[in-house]
């Protein structure tokens, strides 16, 4: 009997469970099934694929035969095709997760300089069509202006009545930077998966954007934005990821 798909089974099932263990911190004893259910919470490829993760585990079980008293184990059933295949392609999405970067290339960003007058944001608004600015002081990311953050304050100077013309000539972009706006922005390191990704957009409703720098920290430059627009590009990327090389 050809074993060979049994095999491949049994390594990705094991590389998958190693992971899980790793992921929970569990015991060497930790039942597979319970590790999956438990981790579900802490991963969104385990939560995508639970259902089936725990069908392999009960046919991991069908494929091998552990003798009485034997230390051994001996294939009884080989698992098909299109299974091996799919166990393997979850193994990969759970070890090896598709990095942001790889599905998304990088983008042209909007940035101000944070002395310049607010004038030139809405310049820059204007020219590149875009929702967020990367605001920069001395090259370092200080933080961002939004398009929408700035109706609002032009809104509230008019209903002021002072002289908007004047204010955009001689504010700073500096001087209209608010923490509150920082926040609806989500800072990850370049390493980040596609996963990370969609669970930053999954935990916070209001999120505008992922703004991709070396490390996910204020300060250093900005990399890449990802916003909800970009989903389908990734998954279009997940779906012909099983067929690229690895």
């Amino acid at each position: 009997m050809d074993v060979t798909n049994a095999e491949r089974f049994l390594k990705s099932y094991n590389n998958i469970e190693t992971q899980l263990k790793i992921l929970y911190n569990a015991k060497a004893t930790q039942n597979f099934t319970d590790l999956v259910k438990r981790c579900t919470e802490l991963d969104i490829t385990v939560r995508r694929y639970e259902n089936e993760l725990i069908d392999y585990g009960k046919l991991r079980n069908a494929i091998v035969h552990r003798s009485s008293g034997g230390r051994g184990e001996t294939v009884i059933a080989v698992p098909c095709d299109e299974v091996v295949e799919q166990i393997e392609f979850i193994e990969k999405l759970l070890c090896h997760p598709p990095g942001i970067m790889d599905a998304i290339k990088v983008k042209k960003i909007a940035s101000v300089f944070a002395d310049k007058p607010l004038i030139t944001a809405v310049d820059a608004f204007a020219e590149n069509w875009q929702k967020t600015l990367i605001v920069y002081d001395h090259g370092r990311m200080c933080g961002v202006l939004n398009s929408y953050g700035l109706y609002r304050i032009l809104g509230e100077r008019v209903r002021a009545g002072e002289n908007v013309t004047q204010f955009l000539l001689t504010a700073l972009c500096r001087d209209v930077l608010d923490e509150n706006e920082l926040a609806k922005y989500r800072l990850v390191g370049r390493s980040s998966t596609v996963f990370e990704i969609f669970k930053a957009f999954e935990e916070r409703k209001g999120l505008l954007a992922v703004i991709v720098t070396e490390n996910g920290q204020l300060g250093e430059k900005a990399i890449n934005i990802i916003t909800p627009s970009d989903f389908p590009r990734i998954n279009h990327y997940l779906e012909t990821y099983n067929v690229k090389p690895f």
